[in-house]
């Protein structure tokens, strides 16, 4: 069996144990942020990098406008409220059978950026808006 890269276009997204249905994540980053070291005594004229921290990018989740679905807008309005709902997301992207093949968890997450879609008269776009996610932590599988 031939082994093809897979396409970016299949993908699901869980959070809270509900799935909806967005049409772009972007933002899956992780950096390991690089520590500089050198000894007095060092016979080296260098410095040793030493892994550091890891640093998460924000993730961004864009959708079409759903009439009266405010799930998006209730669980941003716990974050204004001084009482942040935290919640596990999971990204999938799925194969041709609809299995995850690769899976990002984002623990704790919440909304931190909100936006709404652009309004123009003279367009004929679905309306999009996004959210952008903040997190604690990130793994990859990749089954």
């Amino acid at each position: 069996m031939e082994q093809y890269p897979l396409p970016k276009f299949h993908f699901q997204v869980e959070w809270g144990g509900a799935r909806i249905g967005f049409t772009e994540v972007s933002g899956l980053d992780v950096e390991t942020e690089v520590i500089e070291y050198r000894e007095g005594n060092s016979p080296e004229y260098s410095k040793l990098k030493i892994p550091g921290m890891q640093k998460y990018a924000n993730v961004t989740l864009k959708r079409g406008v759903v009439q009266a679905d405010n799930d998006y807008f209730n669980w941003w309005n716990t974050v204004a409220l001084n009482k942040v709902e935290r919640r596990d997301i999971t990204i999938s992207l799925l194969n041709e059978e609809h299995a995850p093949v690769m899976v990002w968890k984002l623990k704790n997450a919440w909304a931190a950026k909100i936006q709404s879609t652009d309004l123009k008269a003279d367009g004929n776009e679905t309306a999009i808006e996004s959210v952008q996610i903040v997190y604690d932590s990130m793994s990859i599988q990749n089954e």
